[in-house]
């Protein structure tokens, strides 16, 4: 009872629901139903993919999502509509959408009429300041994705908000983080959905925890707007939600590599001396990050002429020695009116800079102490941040770590006892002739930072790949940027933790994912660092990081045990390069995730629904980490068919469980039988010589009557954007096998891009090898039983 505890009783003010259908009429694949003050409007953008928008005062708000491409470049749908008695019914080729009249409330079947995403009591509803829906949790559906998310994978049972907030020392009770991605998908073995929550207002979506048996979703915005994507599968859900939101460019192929990262290297000596390392101990690694500290007074684009005095020349000899060089930078600007300042000047004459209600600039206290923030909603603003990235990369820095754009703000200065702010909700941004309230749009602040960083680097390097990192963002963000998972701590808790929030990730449409290795705030252990290297390998984006006042956690500060196996983990993900790079290809074309829950790979399995401790890096490799100290074995799931112990060659039968030997020096790895998974050499940068020979890694089944398997093999000069207009190889990999061969056809590569001379190594487990001097010409080798 509240009294007992100090708080007064509440009334939650009553929800209005949507009540009957009056008329309905249809426009252009638009149905629109009148529910007398009220408009419910159903449009089939695809046959799979169906908008629901309802407005409680009946006019609907004019089209401005950031989020969404273009829904009139999508082909025509056709659809059949079907009027009865008592409902209506949207018929298309994929999937049908009843509405009941009486009172008005939508259900969606498959083909097989089994009925998903079904309205129940309130159905459709609205009161002040907020719009929501309730919705069936079917037996055995489960949810995924809600981009950056803590604790388990299947996310039924949480309550999850979107508002995009400094997560600083979060752990698997955290609700808001710093990504607000409003989609998810639900799946039950034969039926798979996702539900795209189209508002960028706070949202926040209700998974069983409040009414066991109903999910819902709530806006502050003013009406309701989502969409409905029909699967059945994963990839076939993401694959439209892509579409819908976008999909990654390719990175460059260095930022595939492993990266190396501290807040801070704080001196021009200390990084010149850290990059020796790498080289001297001979542990590949491609990209050096920087912190704060080499700024001036952490002053944007600027360099600290003591710590730092010839930036040039340090990027340029460490491009010379293979390493690419990656710079932070921040929203807030320093607040200095007579400091000489150029983008506080700059910023200031052109009034670009958020202002509070009353018209006066907003300020708040962050790294350079007193600062203002640049209103990225505004185009002419991110065109003006955008092209002072010029600064950074005429000198040669590779790529922008963009950080604390949440925004993250504090009342006081760093140090001081303040606490966490934002603009005020009231605060207008955006050009004169779109004002938008900080209330609408505070969840896109990182999304355009990033945006307007990449942008700015696509125009002054208009051929040349840069890579983008962020903290913050919004649906949508994979087309701008890559993303880490922020401040993490040094906890077996969080080892663990990662590969789920990762997924998930993944299963939001954001690929390019990282945690920093070894965990950011704390000291790992010795051990804990080992098995997060191991993990790490696995990761889309590799880096280790380590904040201040913290232990360093380099690959060789742990000794000579821990260091030999961070070098041959990451010498592995180099030689895995090939592999990687075409999953990346997969996912700016298709947007399948590059990390994987077995789930998505086995969605009829429900045994794979909460396997969070296992995951799948494309469809070859399968990994099992050690998530606590001490385990020298742990148990496995294989789901149905033949497996392969990477390490050792073993076979298995699944579906079931196996005990996995897991020594210090060994995580757990299988490849599911006919496996193709193309390798090169170790190198000690991701394009330290042309890739020479090229080995792909077979898997058959002996003894198995048929088996077909493909992999796409995808090539470019992994720093160009020419790959846009063609300039591209592929090659098409097919395994056949019956009961007496296997047959491994190579298919003609196609595009125009041509690899340098090269030969070509086929390796079939346990029956040999074939070499061949690489013409781009269709082959094929026969293998007997």
């Amino acid at each position: 009872m509240p009294q007992y505890f100090g708080k007064l009783p509440t009334t939650e003010q009553p929800w209005n629901s949507l009540q009957s259908v009056q008329t309905v009429k249809e426009l252009e694949n638009h149905i629109y139903f009148n529910c007398g003050s009220q408009t419910l409007v159903i449009n089939a953008v695809a046959p799979n993919l169906i908008r629901v928008r309802m407005s409680p005062t009946g006019a609907l708000s004019p089209p401005r999502s950031w989020a969404v491409t273009q829904e009139e470049n999508w082909p025509s749908v056709a659809l059949t509509v079907q009027q009865h008695p008592d409902s209506t019914e949207i018929i298309t080729d994929r999937m049908r959408v009843a509405i009941a009249h009486h009172p008005c409330r939508l259900t969606c079947f498959d083909p097989h009429d089994q009925p998903f995403a079904q309205d129940i009591e309130p159905g459709i509803s609205w009161r002040q300041g907020a719009v929501a829906n309730w919705k069936k949790i079917e037996t055995d559906e489960h949810f995924y994705g809600f981009g950056e998310r803590t604790g388990l994978l299947d996310q039924r049972s949480q309550v999850r908000t979107n508002w995009t907030t400094d997560a600083l020392d979060y752990d698997i009770l955290t609700d808001e983080m710093y990504q607000a991605i409003p989609f998810f998908m639900a799946l039950r073995p034969g039926v798979g959905y996702g539900i795209f929550f189209n508002t960028t207002f706070w949202s926040q979506f209700d998974l069983g925890a409040s009414q066991p048996g109903v999910w819902s979703m709530e806006t502050r915005g003013g009406e309701l707007d989502y969409y409905i994507i029909y699967g059945p599968e994963p990839a076939e859900i993401l694959a439209t939600y892509t579409q819908l939101t976008g999909r990654m460019p390719m990175p460059p192929k260095w930022a595939l590599g492993y990266h190396q990262c501290r807040w801070s290297y704080e001196s021009e000596t200390e990084v010149r001396e850290l990059a020796q390392a790498f080289r001297d101990r001979r542990i590949p690694c491609d990209v050096i990050h920087l912190d704060i500290d080499y700024m001036r007074g952490y002053r944007v684009f600027t360099w600290s002429p003591k710590r730092f005095p010839d930036a040039a020349q340090l990027i340029a000899d460490l491009r010379e020695n293979g390493f690419k060089t990656v710079t932070i930078i921040d929203p807030g600007v320093k607040y200095e009116p007579e400091g000489d300042c150029p983008v506080f000047d700059e910023g200031s004459d052109r009034d670009y800079f958020v202002r509070n209600p009353d018209g006066s600039t907003f300020h708040g206290y962050v790294w350079p102490d007193k600062a203002v923030f640049p209103d990225f909603l505004n185009p002419d603003v991110r065109q003006w941040w955008g092209d002072w990235h010029k600064t950074l990369t005429d000198i040669g820095v590779a790529g922008i770590w963009n950080d604390m754009n949440e925004p993250a703000i504090e009342n006081r200065p760093f140090g001081d006892d303040g606490h966490k702010i934002w603009f005020p909700l009231e605060a207008l941004q955006g050009p004169p002739e779109e004002r938008a309230t900080h209330l609408e749009v505070h969840n896109l602040y990182g999304y355009q930072m990033a945006q307007s960083c990449y942008q700015g680097l696509r125009r002054h390097r208009p051929n040349q790949r840069s890579f983008v990192l962020t903290r913050s963002g919004f649906a949508g963000i994979q087309r701008w940027s890559s993303v880490w998972m922020g401040d993490n701590q040094s906890l077996w808790e969080h080892l663990e933790m990662s590969l789920p929030m990762l997924c998930n990730m993944g299963l939001s449409g954001v690929a390019f994912v990282g945690c920093d290795i070894g965990g950011f705030a704390g000291n790992a252990t010795a051990e804990l660092f080992a098995r997060w290297m191991q993990v790490g390998m696995l990761y889309p984006l590799m880096r280790a990081h380590s904040a201040l006042n913290t232990a360093r956690h380099e690959p060789w500060v742990f000794g000579d045990r821990v260091e030999r196996i961070c070098r041959e983990y990451i010498e592995l993900r180099y030689q895995l390069l090939p592999y990687l790079y075409s999953l990346f290809w997969e996912a700016a074309t298709t947007g399948t995730p590059i990390l994987r829950p077995l789930l998505y790979h086995f969605p009829n399995d429900p045994q794979t629904y909460h396997v969070q401790d296992q995951v799948m890096l494309g469809p070859s490799l399968m990994a099992a980490p050690v998530y606590r100290p001490g385990v020298q074995c742990r148990a496995v799931y294989l789901p149905s068919g033949v497996w392969y112990n990477w390490w050792t060659g073993e076979q298995h039968q699944g579906p079931g469980y196996i005990l996995a030997d897991a020594p210090l020096e060994r995580m757990p790895m299988f490849v599911p039988a006919g496996a193709i998974v193309p390798m090169g050499p170790v190198m000690q940068y991701a394009d330290e010589h042309p890739l020479d020979c090229l080995t792909v890694r077979v898997w058959p089944v002996l003894g198995l009557e048929t088996l077909h398997k493909t992999f796409v093999l995808y090539e470019d000069d992994g720093q160009s954007f020419d790959y846009e207009t063609g300039s591209r190889g592929i090659t098409t990999y097919t395994l056949q096998q019956s009961a007496r061969e296997l047959v491994f056809n190579i298919s003609a590569r196609t595009g125009s891009w041509t690899p340098p001379p090269r030969e070509v190594v086929i390796e079939v487990l346990g029956l040999g090898e074939e070499r061949f001097m690489d013409d781009g010409g269709d082959r094929q080798f026969r293998f007997l039983l």
